[in-house]
C-alpha cells in the first residue's frame, strides 16, 4: 500500500533573473503560488509552502502552511531537505512555484506511477531527457540519500536524481513542466496570456 503524500511548493527563491517575485505573478487575480498550492491540494493530503526565513511573514506566503528552510545557500534542496525532516513518514510531491502550465493530469500521473521501491519518481525533461527534480516525488526513506549528497557537496537536485535509482516517466503533457525564469519566459507563458 502506498504511503500518504504531502505537497511542497518551493517558493523560497530570490527570482533574480525575473526581477520580481515569481510566486506573486498574477493569474487572473490569483498568485502563481496560490495556483500551484490549490492544484496540489486536489491530489495530496496537505500542502506546504517552502520559504526562506525572511519570507515567512510576507502577505502571500503567510496565507499557507509553511516549512521554513533549515539550511542556507544550497538552493532548492534546502526546502526539500527541510520537508523530509519535518514529516519523514510521508512521500513528498515537490514542485516549483514557477510552473505556469502544470496540470492536475500531470500531477495525478506522477502520483499514480510511484511504487515506493525507488527513492524518487520523476518525469524526464522534454528538452534533454534528464530528470525533472522540481516536479517529482521524494519517497519515505530518501532523506539519508539527499543528506549524503549534501554532505558530499552536491546540492543540485537534478544531479541527485541522475545519480540515484530514480523511477523516470515520460511527460504526458509536454510543456507542462516548463518554468518561467526571465521576463522573456513570462512573455510567452500562460501567465502573460491571462493578464
Amino acid at each position: 500500500m502506498l504511503r500518504p503524500v504531502f505537497g511542497l511548493v518551493l517558493a523560497g527563491g530570490e527570482s533574480r533573473r525575473m526581477g520580481r517575485d515569481k510566486a506573486l505573478l498574477d493569474r487572473n487575480g490569483q498568485s502563481q503560488l496560490a495556483f500551484v498550492v490549490d492544484l496540489l491540494g486536489q491530489s495530496v493530503q496537505q500542502v506546504f509552502v517552502s520559504t526562506r526565513a525572511g519570507q515567512a511573514d510576507d502577505a502571500e506566503r503567510s496565507q499557507f502552511k509553511q516549512i521554513v528552510d533549515r539550511y542556507e545557500n544550497v538552493g532548492p534542496i534546502a526546502g526539500i531537505l527541510s520537508a523530509l525532516e519535518e514529516h519523514p513518514d510521508v512521500d513528498w510531491l515537490v514542485t516549483a512555484c514557477d510552473l505556469p502550465n502544470i496540470t492536475k493530469a500531470t500531477i495525478e500521473h506522477l502520483l499514480a506511477s510511484r511504487n515506493g521501491d525507488q527513492p524518487f519518481t520523476a518525469y524526464t525533461s522534454t528538452y534533454d531527457g534528464l530528470p525533472e527534480p522540481l516536479c517529482a516525488v521524494y519517497h519515505v526513506g530518501c532523506k539519508a540519500i539527499v543528506q549524503q549528497f549534501v554532505d558530499d557537496g552536491i546540492v543540485c537536485p537534478r544531479k541527485m536524481l541522475i545519480r540515484s535509482d530514480t523511477r523516470l516517466l515520460q511527460q504526458i503533457e509536454p510543456g507542462s513542466l516548463d518554468n518561467i525564469n526571465t521576463p522573456d519566459d513570462l512573455e510567452s507563458s500562460v501567465l502573460q496570456a491571462s493578464q
